[in-house]
């Protein structure tokens, strides 16, 4: 049975679960009903971030324009461009022996593609979800629905792995953006062209 989360909680992951080394995190979600005359296109990414809660470069932001961290810790499965369908709507494989030391968290996002141009925003998004899993087995370690708290924001924080010692914590974070993929990577020191 996984551990369901409630925003704000944090929850030990590599202590409880000895051995572990390989994770699937798995994002999801549904679009309520309206006619915007678009497609709805969310897209999750990864930032690996240093001790200052910053990228230490331009290549620690994983997503559907760089797939891959050099480190080959943080792979993006691809974007799916509809989110239609039940389960995961997009994934992030992580091997976590393979994640640079100087990486004390990494951030994982939702950002709601051309929002502003389509005029779409998480208000509109239903049953959001992040969860973690093991990727051996499949087995799902931990879960956090986001709920309906969001009405104008265009990006979210949905959660982070963050070092605790030799330790690996999962902390639920669901807090949301205005200004979609620019501001997160503003707020993470990713120059923005």
């Amino acid at each position: 049975m996984p551990i369901s989360l409630k925003k704000g909680q944090r929850v030990d992951l590599t202590k409880t679960n000895p051995g572990l080394k390989e994770i699937c995190v798995g994002l999801g979600w549904d679009v309520n009903k309206y006619d915007g005359g678009s497609s709805f296109d969310l897209d999750t990414a990864a930032f690996l971030l240093g001790g200052n809660d910053k990228v230490r470069q331009q290549g620690d932001f994983v997503f559907y324009g760089n797939l891959s961290h050099e480190s080959g810790a943080v792979v993006h499965q691809g974007d799916n461009l509809t989110g239609e369908g039940g389960g995961d709507d997009e994934q992030i494989m992580i091997d976590l022996s393979k994640v640079p030391a100087d990486v004390q968290k990494i951030a994982f996002t939702a950002t709601i593609y051309e929002a502003e141009e389509r005029r779409q925003n998480f208000g509109q998004v239903s049953n959001a979800y992040i969860r973690v899993m093991d990727s051996v087995n499949n087995k799902e370690l931990i879960r956090y629905d986001l709920g309906e708290d969001f009405s104008i924001e265009t990006a979210v924080v949905v959660g982070e792995l963050y070092r605790n010692g030799s330790e690996w914590k999962f902390n639920a974070i669901g807090s949301g953006f205005e200004g979609g993929l620019a501001a997160l990577c503003g707020n993470y020191g990713i120059a923005v062209a």
